[in-house]
Order: C-alpha cells, then structure tokens, then sequence
C-alpha cells in the first residue's frame, strides 16, 4: 500500500512538473542541496537544546520536572506509579515541545515510550502509551523555535508573528 501511494505522489509530481514546465531534473539537483543547507543550519540549535537536556537529566531538574508538573499530567496518566520516572520522560517532553524544539523532544519521547513500556505487560499499547502518543501527536507548542530559526534563516521581516497563531493551534489541536 505504502508503495503504491509513494508512487502516485512522484507521478503526479512528474505529471505537473510536465504540465507546468518545471525542469524536473534541475529541481531534483537543486532541492536537496537546499535540504542539507538548512539542517546544517539548524543543527547547532538541535545540539545546544540536546546538550541541555543531558545536562539537565544528569543534574535531576527532569525528576523535579516531574514532581511540578505531575499534579498536571497525574490525572491524564493514572496507570504510571508514583515517582516512575516515565512521568519525567513525559513532563520535559511536553515542556521542550512547548519550546518549540520537536527534533530535541523526539529522544526523549522514544525513552518516555521505553519507560513506558517497561510498565506494559502485553504487546498492546497501554492507555498511557496512547495518551502520551496523543498529546506529543498534537504538538503543544508556545514558543515555535525551530520555525522560528528557519524564519530568521531566510530573512523574514518579523519571524516571532507567528507565536499567536501557533499558541491558537496548539490550544485547538490539543
């Protein structure tokens, strides 16, 4: 199925690249040239917030993390026991991705999910598995730093309009 889709999306790309007048062959060169471009300029951000994040854990703010944070996220995540350190794992993830670094949650999430797991006597998804899944799924964002770099990156005029906005969708989504 999965291949099937994959081939009409780059038929369809050919077809209007035809239909358009595109020259198909010089975007496939020029586009990921542009790619690499900007995630070597966005890496520095990722490993400034990664390196953060590690210092962090190491120094016990995610367990503190959790305790603050676990009068809001207890109700949502009944199954975790208390002080099971999922519930760190789940409250710095939501707290980076209100930050708006999604690429430096990522990690974090895939431990909050092992964690999680290691509760999980069956193959299924737990309820807070799921619950987990949804709210990471639904990208609660205030402050959008990623997007907000890739602004500054090409020249927008004010690249920090966009913070209302994302804080209505994340209100909305979530």
């Amino acid at each position: 199925m999965v291949k099937l889709i994959w081939f009409n999306l780059i038929f369809i790309g050919i077809v209007f690249s035809i239909l358009t007048g595109n020259n198909i062959t010089e975007t496939i060169i020029k586009v990921p040239n542009e790619a690499l471009s900007i995630c070597l300029q966005i890496f520095p951000n990722i490993a400034l917030w990664l390196g953060i994040m590690k210092i962090a854990e190491n120094a016990g703010l995610i367990d503190k993390l959790a305790k603050i944070t676990s009068k809001i996220i207890r109700p949502l995540f009944k199954e975790i026991p208390e002080n099971h350190k999922s519930l760190g794992y789940i409250s710095s993830n939501i707290v980076i991705n209100m930050l708006g670094v999604g690429n430096v949650a990522t990690p974090i999430g895939l431990k909050a999910m092992k964690s999680l797991q290691e509760l999980n006597n069956t193959d299924r998804a737990s309820k807070s598995m799921i619950t987990f899944l949804v709210i990471n799924t639904s990208s609660v964002t205030i402050i959008p730093t990623t997007v907000i770099s890739l602004r500054i990156l090409n020249n927008s005029i004010n690249p920090t309009s966009i913070v209302p906005l994302t804080i209505i969708t994340t209100f909305i989504s979530t």
